[in-house]
């Protein structure tokens, strides 16, 4: 397999675009997939694992720098619990057996949302996740696991306050300095958002960080999605026009 963010796709030689610096990833469909084939919920997130395999391995290839999925959200605690311990069984697989390798590529990760309330071995192998890959930088994995951005932005909020209480020296509050309080501080913000599954709705994701992201909604369920998906993904991106609130050329 090629090392993430170290061989970009021949196809994006020869003064072809780059691809977009930091992808993030709404990975839903897994539940509709496994009804559509007769199948338990839980082997929808199963092959949804895997998707996460090739769409890391994908984004490197293809020279994206940064990848952010969506894992599981402050709202799937609404789930049944059986579902949930299913997803938290995953999450636990899938660093068990690719830790290493993702190590050994070069790959930093990173897992953004609530520690809180997290069962104890879950969050210990977060943990070591995150240390134990805390020097790479060829590629940059980011999950979202109990993770919603309305409370992430709380969270920002509540860090701020504590910071400047008592302090006449604070830094005045500001877009960058509230930044520095969010989960994703060391990370840039996202250029493409995508959401499998055909939904068009971005669940609480991001919210903050997405403000000037394209964002991007395909049909295809998350099981399903591949490297042919991803690539024609980032060739619509390149169809867009990114304006940050000014005009285009001609001034339109």
């Amino acid at each position: 397999m090629a090392r993430p963010g170290t061989s970009p796709d021949p196809s994006h030689a020869g003064g072809a675009p780059p691809a977009p610096q930091h992808v993030a990833i709404i990975m839903d469909g897994n539940g509709r997939w496994a009804k559509a084939k007769g199948l338990p919920r839980t082997a929808g997130h199963e092959r949804g694992v895997e998707a996460l395999r090739r769409t890391v391995e994908a984004a490197g290839e293809l020279g994206i720098q940064y990848l952010t999925v969506f894992s599981f959200s402050t709202e799937n605690w609404r789930r049944p619990a059986d579902e949930v311990n299913v997803l938290f069984g995953l999450l636990k697989a899938y660093v068990q057996r690719d830790l290493a390798r993702l190590k050994d590529d070069g790959v930093r990760i990173r897992v953004i949302g609530q520690r809180e309330g997290l069962p104890a071995d879950i969050a210990s192998l977060v943990d070591r996740a995150e240390a134990e890959t805390a020097g790479n930088s060829r590629f940059f994995l980011t999950i979202a696991f109990n993770y919603g951005s309305r409370n992430e932005i709380l969270r920002a909020a509540q860090a701020y306050a504590a910071s400047i209480a008592g302090n006449p020296q604070a830094e005045p509050l500001s877009e960058a300095a509230f930044s520095r309080f969010l989960d994703t501080r060391e990370i840039p913000d996202p250029d493409l958002v995508i959401r499998t599954s055909g939904e068009y709705r971005i669940s609480n994701f991001l919210l903050w960080q997405a403000a000037y992201a394209e964002l991007l909604f395909v049909d295809v369920l998350w099981p399903d999605f591949n490297r042919e998906h991803l690539e024609s993904a980032i060739s619509r991106y390149h169809e867009r026009e990114r304006r940050f609130g000014t005009v285009g050329p001609g001034g339109t």
